[in-house]
């Protein structure tokens, strides 16, 4: 574990385990959690003999809580420069949800020989809000309401979110597990609540359809059908058919936080589109 200092002074904290000289396996984190939300599959991918990184993006977790550079622009730039620092080669970049976009903005412009491969597990692109271009978004007055409740009351915003709809604990016969609640709350907690209230602008109203279009390399889709939070039909499905090497896996039923409410069947498809 280990920090790198940006271009404009952001120390970003980062997980680094196995060989160096294996394939390295880079896992980005949804909003507002931190590397943290990953030590499942980290673990995973570790016994079987990879190199695996996650990193916290500035203003979650571990990283500097900024006030500045919260946007979707400035944490590709952050990644490049963690890829840099690191010399990743050849790498497979993991995205759950906001980490999704980050990675689709990142792999589009890294350097070339860096990325082999990419993943978008319940990912935020094309783009999230509705507008004319996107007329199956969210309203605008949805991510108006997180922004309210993050300013009125963070700490129960927090475990309002994954209470219910993130892992589908409000869905009828759900077995509610406490400890995932507080570890997804003990990862919000910890980030800064002025980049957080950025990353709402960021991960809602930022249009990944030029960055989709752009990446060339194999790209695995993978979203649930119930997933809550970014809705199925307005993203998996979309990123798809702009991808050029696309593939969409569709988790009939499943919820947004299914990485770690089914972690062996995600894990499972996530190895064999890594070995394929």
């Amino acid at each position: 574990m280990g920090t790198i200092t940006t271009s404009d002074g952001t120390e970003i904290f980062y997980k680094d385990w196995g060989s160096k000289d294996a394939q390295p396996i880079v896992f980005h984190h949804g909003w507002p959690l931190s590397a943290d939300d990953w030590d499942n599959q980290m673990l995973f991918f570790l016994g079987h003999g990879y190199r695996v990184i996650a990193h916290d993006r500035r203003g979650h977790g571990r990283s500097t809580q900024t006030d500045t550079g919260n946007e979707m622009d400035t944490y590709a730039a952050d990644v490049i420069a963690l890829a840099k620092a690191l010399d990743l080669k050849n790498a497979i970049h993991i995205g759950h949800s906001t980490g999704g976009g980050e990675v689709a903005r990142y792999v589009a412009r890294a350097e070339p020989g860096r990325v082999a491969k990419a993943v978008l597990v319940g990912a935020v692109p094309p783009i999230m809000v509705k507008t004319d271009a996107n007329p199956g978004g969210l309203p605008i007055e949805v991510f108006d309401g997180f922004r309210k409740a993050l300013v009125d009351n963070r700490a129960q915003f927090y475990v309002d979110v994954p209470s219910g709809p993130f892992y589908g604990f409000n869905r009828p016969g759900a077995k509610v597990d406490q400890g995932v609640i507080w570890n997804w709350w003990r990862q919000g907690m910890a980030g800064g609540a002025k980049a957080h209230y950025d990353c709402i602008k960021a991960f809602s109203e930022t249009d990944f359809t030029e960055d989709l279009k752009q990446i060339d390399v194999p790209v695995l889709v993978m979203h649930g059908t119930d997933d809550q939070i970014v809705p199925y039909a307005d993203a998996g499905p979309l990123s798809a058919k702009l991808l050029k090497n696309g593939t969409l896996k569709s988790y009939e039923g499943l919820p947004h936080g299914m990485c770690t409410t089914h972690a062996d069947i995600i894990n499972a498809d996530l190895l064999a589109f890594v070995r394929s």
